[in-house]
């Protein structure tokens, strides 16, 4: 660093810059960034597999422990069975294309191909849809959500697959059951309207694993938690429709 820098930091009369002069600058070297320059912030369910829970892996995340939930981005670890609330803001279900498990390939060959493409697979001996390359389709449901925190708030995509697409199905389920009436009669409100509890629960059969338990737990009662929580919505809104026109869903 140079020596004039230095002594600019070093200065003791030096003011410490308020939050007025933070917000006065509100989002100054961020102009050119959108949603498709942001890593996307998966919530994991962490099992007796995953990295994160192994002490001698280089992935390993400090007190990560199976059943747990972990985001991807923010490094934060949640308790799974003490469960988190979450305001599920968008719903996509996409069909990635992925190498078999034992090439372990950390991210799909290709994001999203389309309901199209299953005519093009057979399923294998234990159910999954399998291309003529031998890669697999792993039909997902994908559900962006805001974690509710002790101190604000967190976005998160939590992808549900195989047999968590019924717990999935379910949510959505409890999503469109819910109707108000308003001054034009009744009405479905939007998702984000509700906050839901997620748990992670122990699931024994040839191994035990954990999956997701979804409970409705009230109405959004704040305001800016709602604006929040919409504009979430349309933010990835936006880059679905830009997805379209590219032909590429990029989640």
């Amino acid at each position: 660093m140079p020596q004039e820098a230095r002594d600019i930091i070093t200065k003791k009369q030096a003011a410490v810059p308020s939050t007025s002069l933070f917000e006065a600058d509100a989002k100054l070297g961020l102009e050119n960034m959108d949603q498709d320059d942001l890593a996307l912030p998966f919530l994991k369910l962490l099992q007796n597999s995953s990295d994160e829970t192994k002490k001698k892996h280089a992935s390993y995340v400090d007190g990560a422990e199976p059943g747990m939930f972990y985001n991807t981005v923010t490094k934060k670890l949640y308790d799974g069975a003490k469960g988190i609330e979450v305001i599920p803001c968008y719903y996509k279900l996409t069909f990635p294309e992925w190498a078999p498990f034992e090439r372990k390939e950390g991210r799909p060959a290709s994001p999203d191909r389309g309901p199209e493409i299953l005519s093009q697979t057979k399923k294998d001996a234990s159910g999954k849809d399998v291309l003529q390359n031998g890669n697999i389709i792993i039909t997902t449901a994908n559900h962006f959500v805001i974690i509710l925190t002790a101190n604000g708030s967190d976005k998160a995509l939590i992808a549900m697959k195989s047999t968590q697409r019924k717990v999935s199905r379910g949510w959505n389920a409890m999503m469109k059951s819910i109707h108000e009436k308003g001054k034009n009669g009744t009405f479905n409100p939007p998702s984000f309207s509700h906050i839901y509890q997620l748990r992670s629960v122990e699931i024994s059969g040839n191994f035990t694993w954990y999956g997701y338990a979804v409970k409705l737990l009230r109405k959004v009662d704040n305001v800016d938690l709602y604006q929040h929580a919409k504009a979430f919505h349309a933010s990835l809104k936006s880059v679905q429709a830009k997805a379209a026109k590219k032909d590429d869903i990029n989640f």
